[in-house]
């Protein structure tokens, strides 16, 4: 870093200042690990020398303490000498859908959007959204939104799955709980280098978008639906007044998706266990349930449940995402020793 020609270079600077700061944990664990070998070896030496009953205790209490430190230390570094995953600093793209339930469902999905929305803010990344079919009474049939942030992906790919709901809808005149789900999928954004988009590949469809009337209603055809003919996959916006913009956020999106497909192929080669994110939708394949009645979140992934529901849905998820993050390291450092 200290190059004149590295220094001049913007960009490369960047990236090795980025890498410097990748390693520097690792480097101060093992400074600190070679300093508990030195003291505990002089520890040992005095042990072994002194013949005074108190100054051998002292030295023992002290050979306790270090070798516990040590075996933190060495802990540490193993962690932290796990492979990362490279998309974890990315932006990410998260696309909400209502699953069973009906209007219950889409109403909980706009729980969840509020919810990310918050999450988000609380660490200071921006969030736009990209497209939305909303119900009437303030519901989502599907949100997808942007997450721009250092780490985003890293924090929020463990919510992709199923999303359970038990609670008395606003629809409900008769008292009873009901169960819905939403699916939260969780897209690592790509560079453009890595999702290459053959125009042939593409059929693009124009129309007017909908909206709530009056000047609302689009006169020109502003909406945009892009095939991508190969995989099937339909993505269309239509929250801009433009027919550029729309039309730059569906092409976004819809890299996303392929991104995300490509990875997913690769990882079910490499590991025949991965699933699909979001399954189909069926409450059998919940990842959380939020029980209302019971002020009550469990994941079922690790067992964990919390009994502060409207503070998680307000956005402080920190505590599932950080015990989901702890396994997912155990799971490895146990792969590690195997």
């Amino acid at each position: 870093m200290a190059d004149p020609a590295v220094v001049a270079d913007y960009s490369q600077l960047k990236v090795y200042a980025q890498e410097r700061a990748e390693l520097e944990p690792i480097v101060e664990a093992y400074r600190a690990l070679k300093s508990v070998d030195t003291d505990l070896a002089e520890t040992r030496a005095l042990l072994e020398e002194e013949t005074q009953p108190e100054m051998r205790e002292l030295a023992q209490e002290e050979m306790d303490r270090l070798e516990a430190r040590r075996e933190a230390l060495r802990q540490e570094l193993r962690r932290l000498l796990l492979p990362k995953d490279p998309r974890d600093e990315r932006n990410v793209i998260v696309e909400i859908r209502a699953g069973e339930g009906g209007e219950e469902a889409a109403l909980f999905a706009a729980d969840l959007f509020r919810m990310y929305t918050r999450y988000a803010e609380n660490h200071g990344w921006e969030v736009e959204l990209l497209s939305a079919n909303q119900t009437g009474i303030g519901g989502f049939k599907e949100v997808i939104f942007e997450v721009k942030g250092k780490g985003a992906y890293s924090r929020l790919k463990y919510e992709s799955g199923v999303h359970r709901v038990q609670r008395i809808p606003i629809t409900e005149a008769g008292g009873r709980i009901h169960t819905s789900t939403a699916t939260v999928a969780v897209l690592p954004e790509p560079d453009e280098v890595e999702v290459k988009l053959n125009p042939d590949d593409l059929r693009f469809d124009y129309y007017r978008s909908s909206g709530a009337g009056g000047q609302n209603v689009q006169k020109n055809a502003t909406a945009v639906r892009v095939t991508h003919i190969p995989t099937g996959i339909v993505v269309a916006c239509q929250d801009e007044r433009s027919q550029v913009q729309n039309r730059l956020r569906a092409l976004s999106i819809l890299r996303a998706r392929l991104f995300a497909l490509e990875q997913q192929k690769q990882f079910e080669e490499i590991d025949s266990a991965r699933r699909a994110q979001v399954g189909r939708g069926e409450r059998a394949e919940k990842i959380r349930t939020y029980n209302f009645p019971q002020n009550r979140v469990t994941d079922h992934r690790i067992g964990l449940t919390s009994y502060r529901l409207e503070s998680i849905l307000n956005g402080e998820l920190d505590e599932f995402i950080e015990a989901l993050a702890t396994q997912e390291q155990v799971e490895k450092l146990q792969a590690v020793a195997e």
